[in-house]
């Protein structure tokens, strides 16, 4: 089971077990991070799963769809180079180890 590490803006880290074939956010849900609102459910309409992926990592996930690439135009948090919507990461053994931070505000 693939781990991700998440940031939080204030720096604490926790690690996720997130099960292969589950989105980041699902996981994150369900394993009560604060700071992942998914209030579109993971449906990819709302931006509130917004995440920063480190830069390192970045290279290593599939590339954005149009829709998503819309949709973090309008997150209500600074869109950077590599942000991504956690509903859109699913977890692969090739991403264990994965670190994303969050943003200061999803909504």
């Amino acid at each position: 089971m693939p781990t991700v590490t998440v940031i939080r803006p204030d720096g604490a880290r926790r690690d996720l077990a997130v099960a292969a074939g589950t989105s980041l956010m699902q996981a994150a849900i369900a394993q009560g991070i604060e700071g992942i609102v998914a209030e579109c459910g993971g449906n990819a309409m709302c931006a509130t799963c917004h995440v920063y992926v480190a830069e390192d990592w970045a290279d290593r996930l599939p590339p954005l769809s149009d829709d998503e690439d819309a949709l973090l135009d309008g997150a209500a948090a600074e869109r950077r180079p590599t942000s991504r919507l956690s509903c859109q990461i699913t977890a692969t053994p090739e991403l264990d180890g994965l670190v994303v931070s969050l943003p200061d505000r999803q909504v």
